[in-house]
């Protein structure tokens, strides 16, 4: 357990008041936070209860952890202003939840003293009381000094998470790989909900359900052999009768169903899983629908 640090969030959004109310179940006391939607206000009242919502560098001043939960853009800028108005210190503990940035955007309140963290939860947030519960087990990417290391590891067991450590230069890579997984899974799901609504289909969401999942734990534990499906299949004429019907029902959805097949194609080359005529033939269906792409040799040698 970590020492009962006095909180601050500056951006009581999503993320920020979510961990401000596991830290503060934890037993670190959450002295303020800041936040100006009112959205954020309504998160607060929510899941901090009591806390009084004040000004950024006055949050700053009165904590001795200070969670900043700004967007990532944002963040910069934000650490600038709170160490030129005099709002950090020496011996402060300062951590962003941002999967991009390192420690490297906290160099101003380094430069005063403070203890600098990156701390970046791997999870999807709503902003409610049903993201305490999703905390426990969640890994949270971290980047810290040598002397932070144990500190910022015991502020992860209080939130019921495991740490997986991320090198300064490797941030951005990391959170591309989340990103990449996460928010563009949403997209595709989203994606597929509406052609299956367009087929008649009354319940989408329940359609996928099972396969989704069936898919995704197959993914996770085995990789590319866990792949299906026509392309991998060689059924050339099934992927053109897609193509076909989507572009006739919903057109907006062709380009990432050519870039995801097109991906797929690839992976079922490289591994050797697909003779090189049936996917010469797949990719030339995938052609007529944008770009013409070479195929890449399978690893073991052209069949």
């Amino acid at each position: 357990m970590s020492p009962k640090l006095s909180v601050g969030v500056i951006g009581a959004g999503r993320v920020g008041a979510v961990l401000a109310a596991g830290l503060r179940a934890a037993g670190h006391p959450v002295v303020a936070a800041a936040g100006e939607s009112d959205a954020s206000r309504r998160r607060a009242a929510d899941l901090l209860p009591g806390v009084a919502l004040r000004k950024p560098s006055d949050v700053a001043r009165e904590a001795e952890l200070l969670l900043l939960t700004v967007p990532d853009d944002m963040l910069p800028n934000v650490v600038k202003v709170l160490a030129d108005s005099g709002a950090l210190h020496a011996g402060q503990v300062v951590a962003h939840t941002s999967g991009r940035h390192g420690l490297a955007v906290l160099a101003p309140a380094a430069a005063v003293g403070a203890r600098v963290v990156a701390l970046h939860p791997a999870m999807t947030f709503t902003g409610t009381a049903v993201d305490l519960e999703r905390l426990h087990g969640c890994v949270f990417g971290l980047t810290a000094g040598p002397a932070e290391r144990e500190l910022a590891e015991s502020l992860v067991a209080d939130l019921g998470g495991r740490p997986t450590w991320v090198p300064e230069e490797m941030r951005t890579l990391y959170h591309a790989g989340l990103a990449h997984g996460a928010n563009h899974l949403v997209t595709l799901v989203s994606e597929a909900m509406g052609l299956l609504s367009a087929a008649g289909v009354d319940d989408p969401a329940g359609t996928l359900r099972p396969l989704l999942d069936a898919a995704l734990d197959n993914a996770l534990a085995h990789g590319d052999a866990a792949l299906t499906g026509p392309i991998v299949r060689g059924d050339v004429r099934t992927v053109a009768a897609h193509l076909k019907d989507i572009s006739a029902n919903a057109p907006d959805t062709v380009p990432s169903y050519v870039a995801m097949a097109w991906a797929t194609l690839d992976r079922a080359v490289t591994d050797g899983r697909l003779l090189p005529i049936r996917a010469q033939a797949i990719a030339s269906v995938l052609s007529a629908y944008g770009e013409r792409r070479l195929l890449p040799t399978h690893r073991v040698g052209t069949a």
